[in-house]
């Protein structure tokens, strides 16, 4: 049984791995440190509090996440997902509210590693997780409407329809250069990758809008006239706690908890797809409960995996957690170098890339992909979505989760009515003459969101060798969106690979459901059999052809 706690630093060390790919990893840290910077900036002020707590949670929680944690490439920080809840808690109990909600959920973190929990992400399905992520993205957009055209507004209320109320009231008042600034932003962190890949879109557009402003004297708010000096060092912070009071803050830490055990595991799997690799999902809860404890008393926020941050460290050779490691230090270089530039920064250059942010969570495509599914999966989605935008986030999972189960349970309620009793011989075929180059595995039992991360990983664990992977599934009684999420990405695997899928034994029902997600259309709709034979005489085909 793998260990609790062991840190991928510790283990690569161990294995002398830990500097192989030294220069690369230097190289990668300081790219996303530089993305890291508006980004972090960014964060704190759509959160309400000041710019530097988002580079100091940065520095502090990148750190630790990266020394302590259970994945190789993942980049910890504050993330646009954190937004609405630390806004929240900011409102309503104040920044102490916020330290004291912060280190609980860490401990909570710390605790669901210690029980192993880190298998936790299996058991959302894909449509509530799309669900949340796509609330959040558009409750991110619409809090950056204020600054995005520089309007006179005070106070934005807390609720969704209460700020465009304000909005719709105030937007005669729009600053056109405020505008400009936000679309000119958008543009350039949109557009720029195309001509100078290197370098961030979001720093680019920081640089140039605020040369602009600077040089121009244009008329809109910055992070100085709004907050003041950012200031070059770092000071312990400690709240005011009440011991009796301490109940009060366990709902939103409990919330920070899941949703950053959630983030960072999810984060941490895509991580380990894209290069071919582990994660220790209980090393890496202990590891983000550290670090949420640590952080907030350097006046810093919750922090978790950030996906497209740890998708920019791989992507630039990024392979050990010393690149984790040189994006918190050239972090904190440019907080004590460059922090008195930063103030210079137009606000509505941060509601642009926010805007950009919210647009790439919102994750578009799969949610009109789930549309088109199964009703049960719609119906998780839309349920999620509306809760998050318009009640709270921590209400949206738990309504989500206990959707999800019980129409699970529905759907296995029905399943007698609608699938036969046998479409297969249930005898247990002998496969020794099976050709070399053939692999064949069956599912049993429904292919739905607790199954669907162990089937694939088992899948993607076949030989490079394999030419034919035949997946029987005679008692496979419904696929949900999440299984056939991960069936999706199973199949993209192996065909990079050249490996041909072949699935045996497809009940109609589940083949309604694979033909909504696409799959006919990836592999082939011959490559789809309802029979064993059929299979086989396909994988001959298949064979005949590859020769």
């Amino acid at each position: 049984m793998e260990p609790i706690f062991l840190p991928k630093t510790w283990s690569l060390y161990k294995k002398g791995l830990l500097t192989k790919n030294l220069s690369n990893d230097i190289f990668a840290g300081i790219i996303v440190g530089i993305v890291a910077l508006p980004l972090a900036i960014a964060f704190a002020v759509a959160s309400g509090v000041s710019p530097e707590k988002g580079i100091i949670t940065a520095v502090v929680a990148g750190f630790i996440i990266s020394l302590l944690g259970g994945s190789r490439v993942q980049i910890g920080g504050p993330t646009g997902a954190f937004i609405v809840i630390v806004y929240g808690i900011i409102q309503k109990y104040g920044f102490d509210g916020l330290i004291i909600s912060t280190i609980l959920a860490g401990l909570m973190l710390i605790a669901f590693g210690f029980l192993r929990l880190g298998s936790i992400l299996k058991f959302f399905p894909h449509p509530l997780i799309v669900g949340f992520t796509s609330g959040i993205a558009l409750v991110i957009f619409s809090t950056q409407i204020k600054d995005a055209m520089g309007l006179p507004i005070d106070k934005l209320p807390a609720e969704f329809i209460g700020k465009w109320e304000v909005y719709l009231h105030q937007m005669q008042n729009f600053n056109l250069s405020a505008v400009l600034i936000t679309v000119g932003t958008i543009i350039i962190t949109v557009f720029s990758g195309r001509l100078i890949p290197k370098v961030p879109g979001s720093f680019i557009a920081i640089i140039v809008m605020t040369s602009i402003v600077a040089a121009f004297g244009v008329q809109v708010s910055t992070i100085e006239s709004v907050f003041g000096a950012i200031p070059n060092k770092f000071e312990l912070t400690f709240p005011n706690i009440q011991i009796d009071q301490l109940g009060q803050y366990m709902q939103p830490a409990l919330t920070i908890a899941l949703l950053g055990a959630i983030e960072s595991l999810l984060s941490a799997v895509v991580a380990d797809g894209m290069i071919s690799s582990n994660h220790r999902s209980n090393t890496e809860l202990i590891a983000q409960g550290v670090a949420n404890i640590v952080t907030p008393f350097f006046g810093g926020i919750p922090a978790t995996g950030a996906i497209a941050r740890t998708a920019t460290n791989v992507k630039n050779n990024g392979r050990t957690p010393i690149a984790g490691i040189i994006h918190a230090v050239t972090l904190l270089l440019i907080m004590l170098v460059f922090g008195k530039w930063a103030v210079l920064i137009p606000m509505p250059c941060l509601a642009g890339i926010l805007i950009v942010v919210s647009y790439n969570m919102s994750e578009m495509k799969s949610f009109f992909s789930i549309l088109k599914g199964h009703k049960y999966d719609v119906f998780v989605l839309l349920s999620t979505f509306i809760l998050t935008v318009f009640v709270d986030l921590t209400v949206a999972i738990e309504v989500g989760v206990v959707l999800s189960s019980l129409l699970f349970m529905q759907r296995m309620s029905n399943l007698s009515k609608v699938i036969p009793l046998e479409t297969e011989s249930d005898t247990l075929e002998n496969y020794a003459d099976i050709p070399k180059g053939v692999e064949i595995f069956e599912i049993s039992g429904p292919f739905f969101f607790a199954a669907a991360r162990r089937y694939e990983e088992t899948l993607k664990d076949i030989s490079h060798t394999s030419k034919v992977v035949i997946i029987r599934m005679r008692h496979v009684p419904f696929i949900d969106g999440t299984g056939l999420r991960n069936l999706k990405a199973t199949i993209k695997d192996l065909k990079s690979r050249r490996i041909q899928i072949i699935l045996s034994g497809v009940q109609p029902e589940v083949f309604e459901e694979l033909e909504k997600g696409g799959i006919p259309a990836l592999i082939g709709p011959a490559n789809i059999t309802a029979n064993f034979d059929l299979a086989l005489a396909r994988m001959a085909i298949v064979l005949k052809k590859q020769e």
